[in-house]
């Protein structure tokens, strides 16, 4: 299990808040996880125990999509309508699962890594509509990271994330960033968070504050 119970993460200052009967509303009974909790306070360790539950096989690659999807949008009002196009276009979860296939081993290396994200990529086999990097990066934290084992770790990396990165971190853009962008990114956090003596999503979530 990737989060402890109830133990907030360090780095995490906030749950995110959502209107979860809205959410429901508008998204396919099959696809949402009995596990999110119904306050609609989500923290991290909500979307690490659905995380792990696919990878164990008692979640679907959907139920998983849902669940980040509903943590990464969160209140924001297009965000039940944009999650529904993405869950609508993979009807079996079987390009998610293929997206999904190298990270979902118990230790995914930078190649496992490189390919997950090229395949999130790729239109002709797990490319969703509303799944560009900024979520799609998510989806790969939440299913690929491994706490507590050292190395380069999947890490969130989305707009705000890139806007706050130094250039020393390798990532040129605000968006649509290449697989090498990203591991460069990866790297750098590792290394940040060897000096520092914190996990690599602890360096993530600093920079991901004003998220």
């Amino acid at each position: 299990m990737q989060a402890t119970g109830g133990v907030v993460l360090p780095g995490e200052r906030a749950p995110v808040r959502v209107n979860m009967d809205r959410w429901r509303a508008g998204l396919p009974p099959a696809v949402w996880p009995d596990t999110l909790p119904a306050s609609g306070e989500l923290w991290r360790r909500d979307v690490f125990l659905v995380a792990d539950a696919y990878r164990a096989g008692s979640a679907s690659p959907r139920q998983l999509l849902t669940a980040v999807l509903v943590w990464a949008y969160g209140p924001i009002g297009c965000g039940p309508w944009r999650a529904a196009r993405s869950l609508d276009a993979d009807p079996g979860g079987k390009r998610l699962a293929y997206a999904l296939e190298e990270v979902s081993t118990p230790a995914p290396d930078e190649d496992a890594l490189c390919t997950a994200y090229r395949r999130f990529s790729d239109p002709d086999h797990a490319r969703l509509p509303w799944l560009g990097p900024g979520l799609f990066t998510k989806v790969l934290y939440f299913v690929g990271y491994r706490r507590g084992v050292g190395g380069v770790q999947p890490l969130i990396l989305d707009r705000v994330v890139a806007g706050q990165l130094p250039a020393e971190a390798g990532v040129g853009r605000r968006n649509g960033w290449s697989s090498e962008e990203w591991l460069a990114y990866l790297r750098w956090a590792t290394e940040q968070a060897r000096v520092r003596g914190v996990e690599p999503d602890t360096v993530e979530m600093v920079l991901a504050i004003d998220r």
